[in-house]
């Protein structure tokens, strides 16, 4: 992993990674058809009641998603998160299949991931691999350094809904799009075998695909460091692992064989 890399992800809590992927796109694609045709029970349409122009996503597959099973187990992914992180070892958290159709002009609104786990970390990246080229008006775009700000936003769907949380201390997202001169804001072209790699605190957001022909398809994976532990966030979270509140308090490493270490 070269040291511009490194560096930009602890400075900006983002990076680009070209190329690192290119030979796994057409795995990765084959896994997001099977995804498609058989979904997970997390499934989520986020344009019910449209037959073009959907936007998409399901999670926590890769176990029984052969090509993303691949992807987890025999990919530079995992070794790549640990050089990233500065950890010792990476462990996968899950797997997020987002798809935005041609045309479909949902936006994914500005957040960042930690309130939304039931996980908390201080090593974390996720791996955003796009499967279609990407312009840059239409990417995930970051606010550089925003996970250095030591603030944890209120969680919201991507239907716009807040989270149901019986806890204090989350803040509400700034107007990042009223005030973008406020902000370093980052985003690349991108194209298939790309990544872009960011702390789970990272704040980010997308506009719709504005493209009429081309979908966005993406596989996002989550990454932990060494010490990560389950956490109560006072309600739902995404994705759910609801069994977990059953089997761990808060401050437990979580279970090694559900969340095995990679590297």
């Amino acid at each position: 992993m070269p040291s511009a890399e490194r560096e930009a992800f602890a400075r900006d809590g983002v990076t680009v990674l070209r190329g690192v992927f290119t030979d796994w796109v057409d795995v990765l694609r084959d896994g997001v058809d099977f995804n498609e045709k058989h979904p997970g029970p997390d499934f989520r349409d986020y344009t019910k009641g449209t037959s073009s122009g959907r936007f998409f996503g399901d999670y926590c597959n890769w176990q029984r998603i052969e090509p993303f099973r691949r992807f987890v187990e025999e990919s530079p992914a995992a070794s790549i998160a640990r050089a990233l992180m500065a950890s010792k070892r990476a462990r996968i958290f899950h797997e997020h299949v987002l798809v935005k159709e041609a045309g479909a002009d949902k936006i994914t609104p500005w957040h960042h991931d930690e309130p939304y786990y039931c996980v908390s970390a201080e090593q974390s990246v996720s791996m955003w691999v796009p499967l279609d080229p990407v312009p840059r008006e239409t990417t995930l775009e970051f606010v550089a350094g925003s996970h250095r700000w030591g603030k944890l936003f209120r969680p919201r769907k991507f239907t716009g809904v807040a989270y149901d949380r019986n806890t204090d201390g989350l803040e509400e997202m700034p107007d990042i799009d009223a005030h973008r001169s406020n902000y370093e804001i980052l985003g690349w072209d991108l194209e298939p075998g790309d990544a872009v790699a960011f702390n789970y605190l990272t704040v980010h957001g997308a506009p719709g695909n504005r493209s009429g022909s081309v979908s966005r398809r993406v596989v996002s994976f989550r990454w932990l460091g060494d010490n990560a532990v389950y956490v109560d966030r006072g309600g739902e979270t995404s994705p759910p692992y609801r069994h977990l509140a059953d089997r761990l308090a808060p401050g437990d490493p979580l279970p090694e064989e559900e969340f095995p270490f990679v590297v």
